[in-house]
């Protein structure tokens, strides 16, 4: 029954995090608790076909996996005492409720916040806290880790290993940080979530512009951290402008995979639905509390979302949004994306002035910016071999190719040949 085994990858796929994290509180072992599920989910594949679909996918995977991981636990302890503890921890979990009642376990919320300020905690690299992030709340395979991450396998399961054997072995506490933490560590939390997204959002190499799997994984990321923290207004803030952008996905690119700059986009095209659901996100990140760095830049998805045509952009309102996230975050590329805006209110000259002290050289969004403003400016040479600067860049395939059509026709040579 194919149907079966589709419905128990998907139920795998939704349901990951949560049981990771029910069975990481009760048995203290990340390895272990992912080690169940996984037996869990084959254990599904062999019988679900046969008996049907649980009423309760998610109850079902929980206790399933607690099982597993307590015969494991017998097997693997030597000693009646650890036999008997794992018997007791068994226990324990059978009487939290049915598997049909997993999912109004009244502490599943608080699992799974546990293990994402787990996943994020300061003493992994970024590396590993996207990795893990991935591997735990996800439910990606190492594989699928891997490909996102444009890592070899090999790399990327080692790197998962000791990220795990450092959370074992520096004792790392399992649990939502206390109050005066939580500020630093919900900051690193939204951060590995807006990484993976704009990842997939704009690849940094490889054959797509978009990486549908990794903007479809932060975007759940961020709908369960909203579902998980609703009084928080970057949280909110961090989900609206994921929806706000994934919105104009459908846009980015025409049948041919080639990429469509926002000014030629069909705008009809866009996912009304996303910009309705992003709005109203935004609209509640608002209500929650002043802006932050995430809100502000939603707000200027929105100003984009609102545009039925590109000339009704309010530009000037953009302008204005980027000097309070300049203020917030004053990094090179706040500033980089500043200079366009002020471009388009006050001209490619004043843009360019706007650009005086940014330096990201290798950056190639940088270099294009650069070296469309140096175009409009009139100051072509200088353009042409800003744009040569930024095919040296790395970069995915498809920018690659418009920016060779771009070169082309400024210089009259395919591909913009010296």
């Amino acid at each position: 029954m194919p149907d079966a085994q589709a419905q128990a990858a998907l139920a795998f796929r939704e349901n990951h995090g949560r049981a990771i994290a029910i069975l990481a509180r009760v048995l203290g072992d990340l390895d272990l608790a992912e080690d169940a599920v996984q037996e869990a989910y084959v254990e599904a594949l062999r019988t679900w076909p046969r008996s049907g679909v649980p009423p309760s996918p998610a109850g079902w995977i929980v206790t399933t996996a607690r099982r597993r991981a307590v015969d494991r636990w017998r097997r693997e302890q030597a000693g009646r005492a650890k036999a008997s503890e794992a018997a007791l921890l068994f226990a324990r979990g059978e009487s939290e409720g049915a598997p049909d009642g997993i999912a109004e376990a009244p502490d599943v919320r608080d699992d799974q916040l546990r293990l994402v300020f787990t996943c994020c905690h300061p003493a992994l690299s970024l590396g590993s806290r996207v990795a893990l992030t991935l591997r735990l709340i996800g439910g990606l395979t190492t594989a699928e880790i891997a490909r996102a991450l444009l890592v070899p396998e090999p790399t990327m399961a080692a790197r998962l290993t000791r990220a795990k054997a450092k959370i074992r072995d520096a004792d790392i506490p399992y649990r939502v940080p206390p109050a005066h933490e939580l500020g630093e560590r919900l900051t690193a939390v939204l951060a590995v979530v807006y990484l993976v997204y704009t990842e997939g959002h704009r690849g940094t190499s490889g054959d797509e512009l978009v990486r549908v799997d990794l903007c479809t994984e932060a975007l759940r990321l961020a709908r369960e951290l909203a579902d998980l923290m609703p009084g928080e207004s970057e949280v909110h803030g961090l989900l609206a402008l994921l929806l706000l952008s994934e919105a104009r996905r459908p846009a980015r690119t025409d049948a041919e995979g080639r990429v469509v700059p926002l000014p030629a986009q069909d705008r009809s095209a866009w996912d009304r639905g996303l910009v309705d659901q992003g709005s109203a996100t935004l609209r509640r990140a608002r209500e929650l509390g002043p802006p932050g760095p995430y809100r502000v830049q939603a707000e200027i998805a929105a100003v984009h979302d609102a545009a039925e045509l590109p000339e009704g952009t309010d530009w000037p309102r953009i302008v204005e949004l980027y000097d309070t996230l300049l203020a917030l975050t004053p990094t090179p590329v706040v500033r980089l994306n500043r200079a366009v805006a002020v471009a388009e209110v006050h001209g490619p000259d004043r843009g360019l002035a706007a650009l005086e002290g940014v330096e990201l050289p290798g950056y190639r969004p940088w270099h294009v910016v650069r070296a469309e403003l140096l175009v409009r400016a009139g100051r072509v040479d200088e353009g042409v071999e800003e744009f040569r600067r930024a095919l040296e860049c790395p970069g995915n395939e498809p920018e690659t190719a418009l920016l060779r059509e771009n070169l082309g026709r400024l210089t009259g040579r395919p591909g913009g040949q010296r």
